[in-house]
């Protein structure tokens, strides 16, 4: 699990967030610890933990004390798509957390060597688990999955450790039949028709 380290200062609630934002910094809120901290750091900062498809711990340092958390929510700006505000969940172990962990294939789909495209739809999942059980991506295995066949939650490789909080019948991914293949499948289809012996005519 890989974690980035990040400085922070505490924030003076009496300064607005806008002059916060006007300083260059964002401002931010750590939960779940002793007591909730309102911080501020940069976007140099938190840009490893925001812009990656991978999942990550982050490790702040402010005020001499250092927590180690995960990313609860992020507010963008609707225009520029800057970010506004972070929420943080601090993490002990032995408590446990809500997390969404990224969903990765592992080996080869016999229906996208036949044509197919792998389409995704659920690219996270969210789990309960302790955080000492914590991992960066989760896996389900396609390779048995045919054309026009799909995979779901429920295929999802995890431990007994591992809850997961979504309908188990939510599809993960499914290998779509392009046109190309369907039309050529059609095609097939009607030439065996139209080459197989027409049946015997029945006796009066």
């Amino acid at each position: 699990m890989e974690t980035l380290t990040l400085n922070a200062e505490a924030r003076d609630l009496s300064v607005k967030a806008s002059t916060i934002r006007n300083e260059g910094k964002i401002p931010a809120v750590v939960y779940g610890a002793e007591d909730t901290q309102h911080i501020s750091t940069t976007h140099n900062d938190v840009k490893g933990l925001i812009y990656t498809p991978d999942f990550k711990l982050a490790e702040i340092n402010v005020g001499g004390k250092s927590m180690k958390c995960i990313i609860k929510d992020v507010q963008f700006h609707p225009v520029t798509d800057e970010i506004q505000h972070i929420d943080f969940l601090s993490i002990k172990d032995g408590q446990k957390i809500k997390a969404e962990i990224p969903v990765r294939f592992k080996g080869a789909s016999p229906g996208v060597k036949l044509g197919g495209k792998l389409m995704q739809s659920l690219r996270k999942v969210k789990v309960k688990i302790d955080p000492k059980d914590l991992m960066d991506e989760l896996f389900v295995d396609i390779s048995e999955l045919q054309l026009g066949a799909a995979v779901r939650v429920k295929d999802i490789e995890c431990g007994d450790d591992v809850e997961i909080m979504v309908n188990p019948s939510t599809p993960v991914a499914v290998v779509e039949i392009p046109r190309a293949v369907k039309s050529a499948a059609a095609e097939a289809e009607k030439a065996a028709g139209a080459a197989a012996p027409e049946g015997e005519a029945t006796a009066e």
